[in-house]
């Protein structure tokens, strides 16, 4: 078997519960074969459009012979440097397909002028650049394309030799496509962004970059029949059932990737199971951990671990109650979009939907067109002025007394959320203010860098339960980038998305602290000090 779930303690439990119920309401054959009543009635209209992954094998199998014609056309002109824009599912399927494969990919997935920057100042010469969106209108892809374009031109390339667009048939992004004179290719429509990784969206930036993408599509064909079968050995049905039905719910997921040859598959999972989950008060928050990360060592009774193994059924693989994934790649992608379907059904929501995605971006557009002042910081320490709610700044005084203040609001079963708008690749320290995070609230602690979780966490963030607490981390860019031929610059876009985010939380009764550290990399050493 390609794909490998072996479960313990609670995890067990709940499988030999559930089990049963979901092959006698021949849950996995109804996915397979389009039965959109599987999710109750207010779904129905939705998951009649979004079941398509589950076919994602045969319909993208002829785009292979296409994908590799292109990339040695590319390379026989020297075009060997492939970069993506792209948000959520669009981007991170790529990542971890590319990584695993130790093949180069830059994921452009960030509104920070710095980053954008530094994408456009590499191999510009020897570039393609892969621009995927659904629709086109998604205003990250669609400024990074816009950049692209006049960059080429500067530099004397015709961006029509370099520019290839994936996109939904018939979406206004195909029709610019066609009229600008870009190669494209279409993926099935029936198709939603997170459960795409198996379509064009997957294939063309990895397969453009290297990837062997005929094995990625056999090692998903070869668990396909199986995750469709209504039997105990389905390892869709076991994961769902395993994730989503313990009793009571373990509603934080531990995603820890425990010596698995698979890059990165955490941060694929969590876009999948977050925004597919986390809506009508409820859901899964996946927490991406590290094998050393304090909240493996704390026993919390609402956190339940998944680890990602090289072989689930080998001795000492993880701990008693752990629930143990492993297997291929292109199968175990497959299997987790079989498992979160179940745990929709199990949970009663709509896995297929994103209510509250639309939010942030609706407020960041409006701060965009009214471009309003930022508001007075509560104080200033040293490189960082803090904002926030009320509730967490009014009585602070000290950047620890702000942060204790957070911490202080966190419910007995909440999490903290700390969401860095930042160069994630000048500033990768940012991301140890997790774990510091973790030790002293002794809860679990998430971390995303803006704006990319909004289009994966960011669901969850405002639909999910109203436990979370927020720490925004923003920075002042060193310089700034014109978005051509719109009026507003990245560094304005990014401010925009940070503050819209910000103010939706605040909007739902989400306490949030908001730190903007006018010098990047002196803000994160005093902010680290701080929590240290």
């Amino acid at each position: 078997m390609s794909v490998r779930v072996r479960v313990s303690g609670d995890a067990e439990d709940a499988v030999s519960r559930v089990l049963p119920t979901l092959i006698a309401d021949k849950v996995a054959s109804g996915i397979a074969s389009f039965d959109a009543t599987l999710w109750g009635p207010d779904a129905e209209e939705e998951s009649a459009k979004r079941l398509g992954w589950t076919e994602s094998v045969t319909v993208s199998a002829p785009l292979v012979p296409e994908i590799v014609a292109l990339r040695d056309e590319l390379r026989a002109k020297g075009i060997d440097h492939v970069v993506l824009g792209g948000m959520g599912g669009s981007s991170l399927a790529p990542e971890v397909i590319t990584r695993t494969a130790d093949v180069d990919l830059t994921v452009l997935d960030s509104t920070d002028p710095g980053q954008v920057s530094a994408a456009l100042a590499d191999r510009l010469a020897s570039t393609v650049l892969v621009v995927s969106s659904k629709s086109g209108s998604t205003v990250e892809t669609d400024s990074q394309r816009r950049v692209y374009e006049q960059a080429f031109r500067d530099a004397g390339i015709d961006p029509r030799e370099r520019i290839i667009v994936v996109t939904d048939p018939g979406s206004p992004f195909e029709e610019l496509a066609r009229d600008l004179g870009y190669r494209f290719f279409t993926a099935d429509p029936n198709v939603g962004g997170r459960f795409s990784a198996l379509t064009a969206f997957g294939l063309v930036p990895s397969g453009l970059a290297g990837v062997d993408i005929q094995q990625l599509l056999d090692e998903a064909e070869v668990v396909q029949d199986l995750l469709a079968s209504d039997s105990e050995e389905n390892p869709g049905l076991i994961l769902g059932a395993a994730i989503a039905g313990t009793s009571p719910l373990r509603d934080k997921l531990a995603l820890v990737a425990s010596g698995t040859h698979i890059l990165g598959f955490p941060d694929w999972a969590e876009q999948l199971i977050a925004e597919s989950t986390g809506k009508n008060g409820t859901g899964l928050l996946p927490v991406v951990l590290d094998v050393d990360a304090p909240e493996l060592t704390l026993d919390l009774p609402d956190l339940q671990v998944v680890r990602l193994v090289e072989d689930a059924d080998a001795a000492g693989s993880g701990h008693e109650g752990d629930i143990l994934v492993s297997g291929t790649l292109g199968a175990q992608m497959l299997t987790w979009e079989y498992a979160i379907a179940v745990a929709g059904r199990l949970l009663g929501i709509n896995p297929f939907d994103q209510p509250d995605v639309e939010s942030a971006k609706v407020a960041a557009r409006g701060l965009l067109d009214a471009r309003p002042e930022p508001t007075e910081p509560a104080f200033t320490a040293d490189d960082i002025e803090v904002r926030g709610t009320d509730s967490v700044v009014a009585n602070a005084t000290t950047l620890t007394g702000a942060v204790d203040a957070l911490l202080a609001a966190l419910p007995e079963n909440g999490y903290v959320s700390v969401q860095a708008y930042a160069d994630r690749v000048a500033l990768p320290q940012l991301a140890e203010l997790r774990d510091l995070l973790a030790q002293r609230a002794k809860r679990p602690v998430t971390f995303g860098w803006g704006p990319r979780f909004l289009h994966s966490t960011g669901q969850y963030h405002k639909g999910g339960p109203a436990v979370g607490v927020f720490l925004q981390l923003t920075t002042e860019p060193s310089g700034d980038l014109e978005v051509p031929d719109r009026p507003f610059t990245f560094g304005q876009l990014i401010a925009a998305q940070a503050t819209g985010d910000a103010s939706v939380l605040a909007d739902h009764g989400r306490p949030v602290l908001r730190l903007h550290l006018t010098d990047p990399e002196g803000g994160a050493v005093t902010l680290v000090s701080a929590l240290r």
